[in-house]
């Protein structure tokens, strides 16, 4: 153990428990970021132009929260640990135990977006503008968890703030959750707010999602260098982790969605 590390603050990553009933940081982490969404979102959609009524984001909570969940466990099953899941597959339904993918959660609002606002006859870019912008404090939430949990440590690390974790061994290492919720969450959603109140780029459909998408990615790819990289998966081809591969798309995709032409909408 490094004398010079800082001490971890050991939390219990269950709050209260009630016989086999326990409330964990983690859950808490999951339905307190929808709940800010979906309040955010309603102050968002108040604004010009008109994108939703408030009947409709009251209605989406529903499906964003099926989209993220189902989608964020089966992206982490298919991404991260096939071969368990394929083998256990009875285990991919313990959401509670962890094991949670921020990019299949993403691809499973996606989906749940599109038949939503296909339904509605809602714009799906000007909507999936206002859902970027209430996402990152639900990221930062989730990042937040994770350290409670003392789970996707940094990597070995002697910088001053560096901690050794419980399942992480005797060596000090980098709180990179902490380094996620602060870029993903914090910084990224303060981007957002401050772009958001530009009447110009809220009558650019598609804009936010893309800054949201790239501001992501990017600062995935960028804390990857600093967080453990996953046991089973390690180091991948051209030296990049599965979390800054999956990132690359959103890049690609950010930076279309910035540039593109505007369309009538």
């Amino acid at each position: 153990m490094s004398l010079l590390a800082l001490p971890y603050p050991a939390i219990d990553p269950i709050i209260f428990q009630v016989g086999p009933v326990a409330i964990r940081w983690y859950s808490l982490a999951y339905i307190g970021g929808l709940l800010f969404a979906w309040r955010y979102m309603l102050r968002l959609a108040a604004r010009s132009p008109d994108v939703a009524s408030h009947e409709d984001i009251d209605d989406f909570l529903i499906w964003a929260t099926l989209g993220v969940v189902l989608g964020g466990r089966i992206g982490y099953t298919l991404f991260y640990n096939f071969d368990y899941y394929a083998a256990n597959p009875l285990a991919a339904l313990q959401i509670w135990k962890g094991g949670m993918s921020f990019h299949g959660g993403v691809l499973g609002v996606i989906v749940a977006g599109l038949v939503f606002v296909k339904r509605r006859g809602i714009s799906p870019l000007r909507f999936a503008d206002i859902v970027a912008c209430a996402t990152p404090v639900g990221l930062m939430l989730g990042r937040l968890a994770n350290f409670i949990n003392g789970e996707l440590f940094g990597r070995v690390s002697d910088v001053p703030w560096a901690m050794v974790f419980p399942r992480g061994g005797p060596q000090a290492r980098h709180p990179s959750q902490l380094y996620e919720a602060a870029l993903e969450g914090l910084v990224l959603f303060i981007v957002l707010a401050l772009l958001s109140r530009s009447e110009t780029i809220r009558n650019r459909p598609g804009v936010l999602l893309g800054v949201f998408m790239l501001g992501y990615a990017l600062a995935r790819a960028f804390v990857e260098l600093f967080r453990q990289p996953d046991a089973h998966l390690g180091i991948l081809a051209a030296g990049l982790t599965m979390g800054q591969w999956l990132s690359l798309p959103m890049v690609v995709g950010g930076i279309y969605l910035i540039i593109r032409t505007p369309e009538k909408d």
